[in-house]
């Protein structure tokens, strides 16, 4: 029997600490602190809604983040 796989772990990292940073700093920062993966958005944008470890989604308006979540 094959081993069950294990999810990517996600890093303790708070996502509102992105909120209000530009766009390509929150994502630079985002990766540093171990995030696999980083999604930036226009607000309103349409996205798949499964969750994903180690998935960070920012959403960018006018070049800053305005609301960031995991998943």
């Amino acid at each position: 029997m094959a081993p069950i796989p294990k999810p990517p772990t996600e890093p303790q990292d708070d996502p509102d600490g992105y909120v209000g940073l530009g766009a390509e700093r929150a994502e630079l920062l985002a990766r540093e602190q171990g995030w696999s993966t980083v999604r930036s958005l226009p607000p309103g944008a349409i996205i798949t809604m499964e969750y994903r470890a180690g998935r960070l989604n920012l959403e960018v308006r006018d070049g800053r983040v305005t609301r960031a979540w995991k998943g």
